[in-house]
């Protein structure tokens, strides 16, 4: 069990929320922190003073007074009327992964909030009743309230599910996983379960632990095709590397020599040729770019999931309550954006790698598209095309959400982050890269077989028998597909990644 205390939730540990369903409970010391918040949110609702959120409308109706007797009907009607999303569901480890994060900022303090409808939302999450959100919806401020919303509604027994793998009324589910909805909200819970940043903090954290992964198998991509296109070692020379001085650079060049240690496939300067293309000649230089941007991105996100991210913020030391702007998703939006960037920079440079391996004008020495008999055969020819098309799509995607705004609720909310649409186009652009490093690896596979066997490196070694045992050497046209989709299968799969690298660590 993973323990919430507001302060030391990581990358790893979100991810062991999301994915591998580990249970949560919430730190004692948070539970006193928690408990004496929502007693100061009692004292301003008995006083009658208007404080933002507790006992006034939202955004342009922030004016507007509401009555001592109307304060639980507003928290239940905001959830009620901001669950507008459309779209797709978000996956159900993304949603596993929001509700952990908004508990984890919850239980700072800051919000006002009781702790047992806190308890009720991790109660959803460790009996695995996950709400249906969907995906669209979130301008990134006032937090992502409309997929918060739906995040929340099944607290209060409203909304969708996930239970038992299928979509379900969340009534329905709570009779099966013996689950009572809370009978009302009390002042200011509403608005502080969805004013925050946590469905682009879940969206992203999750394709950032993802890319760091990716990274690991890159490397390796760049190693096989060293290998299939008899590439100059000495570019990846440590030497090199720190006269420059650039972290992710040298780190990403130790590991693509640890990849390749003991080849007998690569070559020297001069032996064949005096230096190899940029593609696989600045590898490191690109490859440590993105590097160096991922590790800033873990930064900023791993700070927000233990920031408070509410509004107003309720400070019950000095009994007063500020209406501020920290669920405002800018730091988050830029950062995915240059996430995406760096991610579709992995995917340009294997594409180039690709285009070498299948063009007999730049292969050195390999068949015309990797066909036994070209002519009759294509061979490798559309892979290529495929991996052009992707890395084109995400050149598209590539354009920061982040530099754009637009005014809501009547111009109250005059700039916003659109912090949650940075995150969803970072996922994208993962997901076709993941593919077109998939298809250098195969296509490299193919390659070498064309050459004269020799002793592979300690890490590509491994690689290639993996994916030899999972995908054939193709001595004729044969339906592609199968293999490119089996090909990305292996790039997700756990085993590959432990097979090939024993373990080593892809986030630090």
């Amino acid at each position: 069990m993973i323990v919430l205390d507001g302060k030391s939730l990581t990358l790893e540990s979100l991810k062991r929320i999301a994915r591998d369903q580990e249970e949560v409970s919430i730190a004692e010391s948070s539970q006193e922190l928690v408990h004496r918040a929502s007693l100061f949110v009692e004292s301003v609702v008995e006083d009658g003073r208007p404080v933002y959120g507790i006992n006034t409308g939202f955004g342009h109706l922030a004016d507007v007074i509401i009555e001592k007797k109307e304060v639980k009907n507003l928290q239940v009607n905001l959830l009620k009327s901001h669950a507008c999303g459309v779209g797709d569901p978000l996956p159900v480890d993304t949603v596993r992964a929001m509700m952990a994060l908004r508990i984890n900022a919850l239980i700072k303090g800051y919000s006002g909030i009781r702790l047992s409808t806190i308890e009720k939302l991790m109660e959803l999450l460790n009996k695995n009743c996950i709400p249906v959100v969907y995906e669209k919806g979130s301008l990134g401020a006032s937090g992502d309230l409309a997929l918060l919303s739906h995040m929340s509604l099944p607290i209060i027994g409203l909304g969708e599910v996930f239970c038992q793998g299928k979509i379900m009324e969340t009534m329905e589910a709570f009779k099966i996983r013996g689950i009572e909805p809370i009978k009302e909200l009390y002042a200011k819970e509403g608005l502080s379960l969805i004013n925050g940043t946590q469905a682009m903090s879940a969206i992203g954290g999750l394709v950032l632990y993802d890319s760091l992964k990716l990274l690991k198998f890159a490397n390796l991509s760049v190693a096989l095709t060293m290998e299939a296109l008899r590439g100059v070692i000495d570019a990846y020379d440590p030497r090199v590397q720190e006269v420059r001085g650039q972290i992710g650079q040298i780190n990403v060049a130790k590991q693509m020599v640890s990849n390749l240690n003991g080849s007998q496939y690569i070559t020297k300067q001069n032996e064949e040729r005096v230096q190899d293309a940029y593609s696989l000649r600045c590898a490191p230089q690109v490859h440590g770019a993105a590097m160096d941007a991922m590790q800033h991105v873990k930064n900023i996100v791993e700070r927000e999931m233990n920031a408070v991210t509410d509004n107003p913020l309720i400070f019950e030391n000095e009994k007063e309550a500020i209406s501020a702007g920290n669920f405002h998703g800018e730091p988050l939006a830029i950062a995915f954006d240059y996430l995406g960037i760096a991610i579709a920079e992995l995917a340009n440079i294997s594409e180039r790698r690709l285009e070498r391996l299948v063009n007999p004008d730049l292969s050195n020495g390999l068949p015309p598209f990797l066909a036994k008999h070209s002519g009759l055969n294509s061979g490798f020819m559309i892979v290529q095309y495929t991996a052009a098309s992707l890395v084109s799509e995400n050149k598209v995607l590539a354009h920061p959400a982040s530099v754009d705004s637009i005014s809501s609720s009547a111009n109250q909310e005059d700039h916003v982050s659109m912090g949650s649409i940075s995150a969803r186009k970072a996922k994208t652009i993962l997901e076709n890269s993941r593919q077109v490093i998939a298809m250098e690896m195969f296509t490299a596979a193919q390659a070498l077989d064309f050459r004269e066997k020799a002793q592979q490196g300690d890490k590509t070694a491994i690689a290639y028998q993996y994916i030899r045992k999972h995908i054939p050497f193709i001595h004729h046209d044969v339906v592609m597909y199968p293999y490119l989709h089996q090909m990305e299968k292996i790039l997700k799969d756990d085993d590959f990644y432990y097979s090939v690298f024993k373990g080593e660590d892809f986030i630090e």
